[in-house]
């Protein structure tokens, strides 16, 4: 399987960056290599099933996890706040 060619903190943020609504595909293909198809095959291995269906049920159709139908206006992956220190 895949996974086994990541470390367990780039697979976590693999998983993370997957989760997250404002993420796109495309950046985790950037920095991972890992294409939509790739990132759905590797949630479906290391998630639970029902975790697993809820993360589909949630990215199936989502206009921010692609780019290309993404508004233009947002040119950010995450909200301004989320990462305050």
């Amino acid at each position: 399987m895949m996974s086994n060619s990541f470390s367990t903190a780039d697979l976590s943020r693999i998983i993370e960056m997957a989760w997250e609504d404002r993420t796109p595909f495309e950046a985790i293909a950037q920095l991972y290599g890992l294409t939509e198809p790739a990132v759905i095959k590797l949630m479906r291995h290391e998630l639970k099933p029902g975790s697993f269906r809820l993360w589909r049920a949630r990215v199936s159709g989502r206009r921010s996890k692609h780019l290309k139908l993404r508004n233009p206006e947002i040119s950010r992956a995450y909200c301004p706040s989320q990462y305050k220190r």
